[in-house]
């Protein structure tokens, strides 16, 4: 799907966090600056979190509770930024819990195995050439659903 704005990147996010529950995991591919961090927010935003959802540059995982607790599903959103992360073991060595949070993993490609049998991964590719001064550019951004639950739902997108 072509994804137009910032804007636009985080109704995504808030439409993708609509079906986030405690367990979930998504996994953000991307190079700098193509919208990761904006679409983390859009999950942020709609999840009530607390805090601002901010590129996790000099941290490499940020927990944000609910500002909502007590309802159905008030697991906190986990924020990672596995850029600087070399092996799964590192992302194990930051002792998330998986089960009760929604995580959310940039730059998590090859180290997220085995985690989780159903988990969505997006990919967001910005455009090159052009003209640089652009503030605004257009990103292709492919849902791709791992395992039963977010292979239908991204199935049900396409209808």
């Amino acid at each position: 799907m072509r994804i137009e704005t910032p804007e636009a990147m985080a109704l995504l996010g808030a439409r993708i966090a609509a079906e986030l529950r405690a367990g979930d995991l998504v996994l953000l591919n991307g190079e700098l600056g193509a919208g990761k961090t904006t679409l983390t927010r859009g999950i942020g935003e709609a999840l009530g979190v607390r805090g601002a959802v901010t590129s996790p540059t000099f941290v490499l995982a940020r927990t944000h509770p609910r500002v909502v607790a007590g309802t159905v599903d008030d697991a906190p959103l986990v924020h990672v930024d596995a850029y600087r992360l070399g092996s799964a073991m590192e992302l194990d060595d930051l002792d998330i819990d998986f089960p009760a949070s929604i995580v959310v993993v940039e730059w998590g490609a090859g180290l997220t195995d085995g985690i989780t049998d159903d988990w969505l991964q997006i990919d967001i590719v910005r455009p090159h050439g052009g003209d640089e001064s652009a503030e605004v550019e257009p990103r292709d951004v492919t849902l791709t659903g791992h395992g039963e639950r977010w292979g239908r739902w991204v199935d049900a997108l396409g209808d």
